[in-house]
């Protein structure tokens, strides 16, 4: 079965009126998700909060003490996106912890991948800043998790979503342990991901963005897409492989809107999961990231769960 983390605790982070990361996000996706019957297919799971130690492995522990002041008094904002309200640390805290409560399951070998049904997003937040929504970094502290608790080496984060995922290219640009793939539209928020920017020192050559534009037509998208994860997982052979899951390219939403139609992104997880299932016996967590179009969201969601539960 693939595992499904959820945790009632992140409709709590509240973002305010008219805000597009709100808590309908998830409220819509799990009512469609019952609806379906998917949500019977998978196995659900409570997330747990991370521990200090463990946002520790890529945030500072100025930076988590002050987010959690913030909540602690009340709430407040980072800048103009990004809130938090008294609720928001525990909220990403547990954010934090689903995918390395997932990562826990399958190492113990008792499923093959998870998809993380998670709120704050993370993949804007850098060690020491919150932005673009997000607080702690989720995908980049389960990467740092898996090497320092179960001692696999080559972690391979692939992103998709339509933003470019400038907290975890900072975390990981001189480390070669870390394959981070990019592929976001350009020019666009937050600025960075050019095609140039591919790592630092020892980890030059172990960030791979691919700018696209904005009328890039889908097939063009996944033909790219397929080509960067067949060269790069050649040569770097993962143990593990972690998504940032952003719905926010598909072709409706009214923020990202590239070309994506719902089912492209169950060709996208049927790429990443037959690189899984050739590299590191299938060992995929996937984090949900943006999507802010409330009807449709769920269904791409949906696209996606299916792939992952044929994995």
């Amino acid at each position: 079965m693939t595992i499904l983390m959820y945790d009632n605790i992140f409709l709590k982070h509240d973002t305010g009126h008219g805000h597009p990361e709100n808590a309908k996000r998830l409220e819509n996706t799990v009512k469609h998700l019952k609806a379906t019957g998917l949500w019977d297919q998978l196995r659900v799971e409570k997330s747990r909060a991370a521990s200090l130690e463990e946002i520790g492995l890529i945030h500072t522990e100025n930076y988590i003490q002050a987010i959690k002041h913030i909540a602690n008094t009340g709430g407040g904002q980072l800048d103009s996106d990004t809130i938090i309200s008294a609720a928001s640390y525990d909220a990403a805290v547990h954010a934090v912890g689903a995918p390395l409560a997932a990562i826990d399951f399958i190492m113990k070998g008792e499923e093959k991948n998870a998809f993380c049904l998670i709120r704050p997003p993370g993949h804007h937040a850098t060690p020491a800043r919150g932005m673009g929504f997000c607080l702690f970094n989720n995908v980049a502290v389960a990467a740092k998790y898996i090497q320092s608790k179960y001692k696999l080496e080559r972690i391979f984060i692939i992103d998709w979503d339509v933003h470019h995922g400038n907290g975890t290219q900072d975390a990981f640009f001189n480390d070669p342990t870390i394959l981070y793939f990019s592929m976001h539209r350009y020019p666009f928020y937050p600025g960075s991901g050019r095609k140039e920017e591919s790592g630092w020192d020892k980890g030059e050559g172990f960030t791979i963005n691919v700018p696209v534009p904005a009328n890039i037509p889908s097939q063009r998208y996944i033909e790219l897409f397929t080509d960067v994860i067949k060269q790069n997982a050649d040569q770097f052979i993962p143990e593990f492989i972690i998504i940032s899951a952003g719905f926010d390219t598909y072709k409706k939403d009214p923020i990202g809107g590239l070309n994506l139609d719902r089912e492209d992104f169950r060709i996208l997880t049927e790429i990443v999961i037959r690189t899984a299932q050739k590299y590191c016996n299938g060992r995929l967590v996937s984090c949900l990231e943006g999507g802010y179009n409330f009807s449709d969201l769920p269904l791409c969601i949906e696209a996606h769960l299916k792939a992952l539960l044929q994995g």
